[in-house]
């Protein structure tokens, strides 16, 4: 006697159905603006969905793919060169791979965009004003900069060029984690 196996599909499944298709998902701000703390919980989200989610965090790939690299404005157009070179491969393996870095320079963000196939690379900014950024201050990197202990520090001496048109755009000082998140399951949908 064969039994019918039936394959029911969670609650984030049905929300964000894989078509197999792999994207990026390009988290960028500023320092303490949010960007580990949604790509975690945006990984967890859909791993409830698919198995075939990686993210790929800004402090980790600078230990380690990048750690022979610095901050100067070269060295910092290289590791987001790479880094969207990995998040394509990834691609084509049909992952959707969040990418949670600080990428302060538009053009180098938008080099990454035109590589990838069309429909395949959503920007998400986390428009969070650098004060709310230095309050939280995870690492004590501003209070560092503003001693100018650290030189060239992204949003005190060192510019950031906001997204032109992101998909998603995220105040994270006027939402919660978890309405942020959603708003961007709700952007991968749309574009599935």
């Amino acid at each position: 006697m064969s039994q019918e196996i039936q394959n029911q599909d969670s609650p984030v499944q049905s929300e964000v159905k894989s078509d197999r298709q792999g994207r990026i998902i390009w988290i960028t701000g500023l320092s303490g603006s949010g960007k580990t703390t949604l790509s975690t919980l945006l990984d967890a989200r859909l791993r409830e969905g698919t198995d075939r989610v990686y993210t790929l965090d800004g402090d980790l790939i600078r230990q380690g793919l990048n750690s022979d690299l610095g901050f100067s404005d070269e060295d910092r157009k290289e590791n987001i060169r790479r880094i969207g070179e990995v998040a394509r491969l990834f691609v084509d393996a049909d992952f959707i791979v969040i990418v949670a870095f600080i990428s302060p320079f538009k053009a180098d963000r938008d080099k990454v965009r035109q590589a990838t196939e069309p429909g395949r690379f959503l920007e998400v900014y986390l428009d969070c004003p650098l004060k709310v950024c230095e309050q939280r201050d995870p690492k004590g990197l501003y209070k560092k900069a503003r001693l100018k202990k650290i030189e060239k520090f992204t949003g005190i001496s060192s510019p950031y060029e906001p997204p032109g048109s992101p998909e998603v755009t995220l105040r994270t000082h006027e939402r919660t984690a978890e309405e942020c998140v959603q708003e961007i399951i709700d952007c991968i949908k749309k574009h599935s």
